[in-house]
Formats: structure tokens, sequence, C-alpha cells
């Protein structure tokens, strides 16, 4: 089947988050996923993008959040970053439970759920420059579950 990709750029609105999540979901749906695998995808980009409006631009729509996404075989690979305030502690920020807004009722729970969805996930981030989450997930498709 060979390599597919795609590259989205959308305003760093919370309304644009089901957006990317439809979009990420359309795009992998090539590969004929489970509804679990589905679901997980969706979980992950849902909470990736989120943290980029909210803490990488503190809900300022003039922000961008970008997704690159490819398929490689049975392989979805996806990258979402922001270009906002960066992480100051990214090892602090990925303990469970941490949240930098408390106000907000956040769970602290965003980079737990996106490694425990997904097959690899890597965070990078640079204060002033921005935060890029990096994921890979293997589909097992239906498909051959019924060959």
């Amino acid at each position: 089947m060979g390599r597919n990709e795609m590259t989205l750029s959308f305003s760093a609105r919370s309304e644009n988050e089901a957006f990317a999540r439809i979009a990420v979901a359309s795009f992998v749906s090539q590969l004929d996923p489970t509804l679990e695998e589905l679901n997980d995808l969706k979980t992950a980009v849902s909470e990736a993008v989120t943290n980029s409006i909210i803490h990488g631009y503190d809900s300022d729509p003039a922000g961008k959040v970008t997704i690159e996404a490819s398929i490689d075989g049975d392989v979805v690979s996806i990258a979402i970053w922001d270009n906002g305030k960066g992480i100051e502690d990214l090892e602090l920020a990925r303990q469970p439970l941490f949240t930098s807004k408390p106000e907000m009722e956040r769970s602290g729970m965003g980079f737990t759920i996106m490694e425990n969805f997904m097959d690899r996930f890597e965070v990078t981030s640079e204060l002033g420059q921005g935060t890029r989450v990096a994921m890979l997930k293997r589909i097992e498709s239906k498909k051959a579950l019924y060959n």
C-alpha cells in the first residue's frame, strides 16, 4: 500500500478539538481499525490537542496547533505540536495527576492516557518554543481477523 500522510493545522480553539479527532479517525479508517483502536487514537489526539490549546497557548485562538499523521503498512504515526509557551518541567508534567491548571479542574492524566493508549509515546518541549507529542500505534486490521 505504501506510505500515506496528511498534515492539518488549525486555530487553538477548544471547538477544534472534536474536528481534530474526527479528521485523524477518518484518515486512519482506511486501515479498518477496531472500534477500540479507533477510540484509543481519538482519545490520545484529544488529549494532545487539548494540552496544546489550554497549556501551550492559554486558550489564545491566535495560536496554531498542527497534526501530522502517516500510515506505513499497519503503523499509524501521529505528531501534534504547538509553538506555545512550552513545559517548564517535563518530568514533573508527565507525573500522573500533576496539573498546572487545577483551577480548571484538569485531571493531570493527559500524558498518562496518551502513553497507555499508544504503542509508543514521546513528548519534547522547549520553553518559549512549544511542545511536540509523537505517538505510534500498530493497527491490527479487522480484515486480518476474518481471513
